[in-house]
Formats: C-alpha cells, sequence, structure tokens
C-alpha cells in the first residue's frame, strides 16, 4: 500500500522557467505553462499523463485548461508563499489514496513587470484590514518590523545578525550564474544600505522578480519505470500548520508556532533526526526569517541562530548548508518563493546544484505563508528507503 510518506513518493520533474528575473514579454499563465512543460520534459513524461493539478494564484482549471489537461483532482489552496510545499503534501495524500496518479504543481508570477497579473487591492473588511492595515502595517518591509525587533531583542542579538544572513547566502549566490544578486558583500556594506523600514536595509529585503517553477509528482513504483528514474528525490515526510491573519496576534511575536507544529511532522512522519539533515532551505523573504526557522525547527537553541550564521555553519563547506540558490535575498524572489526553495533542494538531492553541497542526502525544505499565518515542511530523499 502506497503511503504519503516515507519515500513511497517521488518527485520526477523539476525545472524553473528559462528566464528569472525581469521577463516582460511572458505573462503569469506563459510562466506557469513554460514550467510546466519543462517539467514534464525533465521527467520524461507528457500532458497527456498528469490527471492532477495544483497551484496557488491563478485558479486550477485556468491553469489546466490552458495546458489541455483534463483533470481528476485539483487543488487550489493558497496560503502565500508555503502553498506549494503543501501542494506537495496533498499531492502526496492524493496520489496513496489512489485519487490521482501524476500531479503537475505550476508557479508563475510576473512579480517585477506585472504582465496579466492581478491587481492587490486592500479588503477594508478582513482581519488585516480592520487590525492592522490602518496602523501602516500595509507592506511586507512594514508588517516584519515589529516581530524581528522583538526577535532580536529577546535573544539579546542587533541588525549585525541580520547582516550575517545576507552575507552567508551571497556566498552561495556568488557562484550561481542564474541569481540575481552575485556582487559579494559584507556586514558592514548590508548595514550601510539603504534602510527601507527600521532594522532592514535594502539587502535584508527580498529581491522582487519575474519567474516561475513546476513539479511533477507519482508514486515511486510509477517512478522507477520513467527515463528520469535514477533522478527522482523522494518525499521523506511533510507537515503544515497554521497560526492566524495577524502578527499583531501572534502567541509568541519572537517564535512562530506554526514552523514548530509543521516541522515537528515533517520530521517525526519522516523518522529522521536533525543531524540525518545535509541541506536546508529556508525562506527567506527577509533576513529574520532563518533565524526563526533554525531555532524555531529545531537545528539550534534559543538565541543561537545568529552566532551560528555568523561563525559559518550556513556558508560554503559548513556543518549546515541553507540557502545554497542564495534564496530570496540574493536568487529570486518572485512573489511566493516557495517553489525555487524545493527547486533548490532537488538540484542538490539530483547532485546538479550550481553550488552543489557534496554527498548531500537529505534536505530540509521549510516555508512560510502571508507573514507569520502559515508554514509547510517537506524532508526530502536523494533515495528511497
Amino acid at each position: 500500500m502506497t503511503s504519503m510518506d516515507g519515500g513511497d513518493i517521488a518527485i520526477v520533474g523539476a525545472a524553473e522557467t528559462a528566464g528569472l528575473g525581469t521577463v516582460p514579454d511572458m505573462s503569469v499563465l506563459d510562466l506557469h505553462a513554460e514550467a510546466a512543460r519543462r517539467a514534464l520534459a525533465d521527467a520524461g513524461m507528457s500532458i497527456a499523463d498528469v490527471d492532477g493539478v495544483a497551484t496557488a494564484g491563478p485558479l486550477a482549471m485556468e491553469v489546466s485548461h490552458h495546458l489541455g489537461i483534463r483533470p481528476r483532482w485539483l487543488d487550489g489552496t493558497v496560503v502565500g508563499g508555503c502553498s506549494f510545499m503543501v501542494h506537495v503534501r496533498h499531492a502526496a495524500a492524493a496520489i496513496a489514496a489512489g485519487a490521482a496518479d501524476v500531479v503537475l504543481i505550476t508557479h508563475g508570477e510576473s512579480g517585477r513587470s506585472g504582465v496579466g497579473a492581478p491587481k492587490r487591492v486592500p479588503n477594508p473588511a478582513s482581519f488585516v484590514g480592520q487590525f492592522e492595515q490602518v496602523y501602516g502595517a500595509v507592506a511586507p518591509y512594514a508588517t516584519f518590523t515589529v516581530p524581528a525587533l522583538r526577535f532580536l531583542n529577546d535573544r539579546g542579538m542587533g541588525r549585525e545578525h541580520l547582516a550575517e544572513v545576507v552575507v552567508a547566502q551571497r556566498e552561495w549566490a556568488i557562484g550561481n550564474p542564474r541569481a540575481a544578486r552575485r556582487a559579494p558583500t559584507t556586514v558592514d556594506e548590508v548595514l550601510e544600505g539603504p534602510v527601507v523600514a527600521y532594522p532592514f536595509t535594502r539587502d535584508m529585503c527580498c529581491l522582487v522578480t519575474d519567474g516561475g517553477g513546476a513539479l511533477v509528482v507519482t508514486s515511486a513504483e510509477r517512478a522507477a519505470d520513467l527515463p528520469s528514474a535514477g533522478r527522482a528525490v523522494y518525499l521523506l515526510g511533510s507537515g503544515e500548520s497554521a497560526e492566524g491573519p495577524l502578527i499583531s496576534q501572534m502567541e509568541d511575536p519572537g517564535s512562530f508556532r506554526g514552523f514548530r507544529d509543521s516541522a515537528a511532522e515533517a520530521i517525526r512522519t519522516a523518522g529522521i533526526v536533525h543531524a540525518d539533515v545535509d541541506h536546508l532551505m529556508c525562506y527567506d523573504a527577509f533576513a529574520h526569517l532563518p533565524l526563526y526557522m533554525l531555532e524555531d525547527l529545531g537545528f539550534v537553541g534559543r538565541g543561537e541562530s545568529g552566532p551560528f550564521i555568523a561563525g559559518g555553519a550556513t556558508r560554503p563547506g559548513g556543518s549546515l548548508p541553507m540557502n545554497t540558490n542564495g534564496g530570496g535575498l540574493s536568487y529570486t524572489h518572485t512573489g511566493m518563493y516557495g517553489m525555487f526553495a524545493i527547486q533548490e533542494a532537488v538540484r542538490q538531492l539530483r547532485g546538479e546544484a550550481a553550488m552543489p553541497v557534496p554527498g548531500a542526502q537529505i534536505s530540509f525544505v521549510q516555508g512560510v505563508g502571508v507573514f507569520f499565518a502559515a508554514s509547510g515542511s517537506l524532508v526530502l530523499s536523494a533515495n528511497r528507503p
């Protein structure tokens, strides 16, 4: 019997759009379609093989219609940037239950060029519209300031620890030809950059780009019969959780329960311990998020995340390589970054990354959605147990 965890489900296709950064000649739907076709080609499959579609942004039936797919399973879950971690989990459950055989998960955003992108209109009747946006907490950089400052204060850290995150991830981006920011930088240079919203300077904030990516998910049994069998990546465990839409109502602004809960479930269902993880992808829309994640996921103790990164543990050659494509701070960030974190994990486990982690066998991928609202966690393996 196929299980949704434990290696019975495989990612057999993974690809990004050919262009990342500024792609003014492609609409949102074009980006979805290009990524989908590239991922299917990577898997050695075709549109005719797909019977399940998951996406966030456009409606799942818009994507399936555009590609000529007649699905028997659809997932339009939208929980912000971690939607794609959640889609992998939902696809695994659907395949294990027999509701789908091959699921195509697509992403595409014209975050910089705005081609075919829906207009975002604040909803004054929503929770955030009533209780946060009226006080100026509208843009992400303005909304994240209070929890970031609370985190640093509670742990006796400073803005230099945010800058260390940027510097560490830039070291990975320097060797990645697809990364948007590749110039070496220092802690002083990051701190001296233009202030966007205290405590964040420009380089502590994510990029704004165009681009897309897609994944093809199926059972491990079917994966074994594909031309891409030797490059399959297996789902060992997964988790998802949420706390609420309001940062002002977080249980603890200095720690996110969603991270703790989804990560604990992913580790439990994968049957691993933290020391088994060779590679870590932490969603980094802003520089404070990897600090939260390292602690909330349990890779380091409370107050240890800043010194851990400053000491070089997450850099090339470190004990826990993290955000090895450069992350949302240096690689790309279309608006919902989660797809690109999964893509890099797949590349590392296949041995195909621009900046490879030697011998990487297990990757942990952590996502966040809508500030501190939702969380999605995946444990991926290069081998089926």
